[in-house]
């Protein structure tokens, strides 16, 4: 069986970044950093034992932006989200 790379499954390449960025839903308010991005969906980095909500806020100071994001697949510290739209900065 031959060692073929694995294939690349995003429509849209991501860019490596380091953010600082919080997550938040309702009152609760979670660090966390960003560690790559592209318009539609980011990867975030939390304590592994970090409970996350399906859906939540993410404020990303640098981009001086809140995204609404939905949790698509999560691996220990590592989450996957879809950033569907821009929601206002509070």
């Amino acid at each position: 069986m031959a060692n073929y790379p694995e294939t690349e499954r995003r429509l849209h390449a991501r860019e490596f970044v380091l953010k600082e960025a919080t997550i938040i839903a309702g009152a609760v308010r979670i660090g966390c950093s960003v560690r790559n991005q592209h318009e539609q969906g980011a990867e975030l980095r939390v304590a592994a034992d970090t409970e996350i909500p399906e859906r939540f806020l993410l404020e990303v100071p640098a981009d001086d932006m809140t995204y609404r994001a939905l949790v698509r697949w999560r691996r220990n510290d590592r989450i996957g989200v879809a950033l569907y739209s821009n929601a206002p900065r509070g």
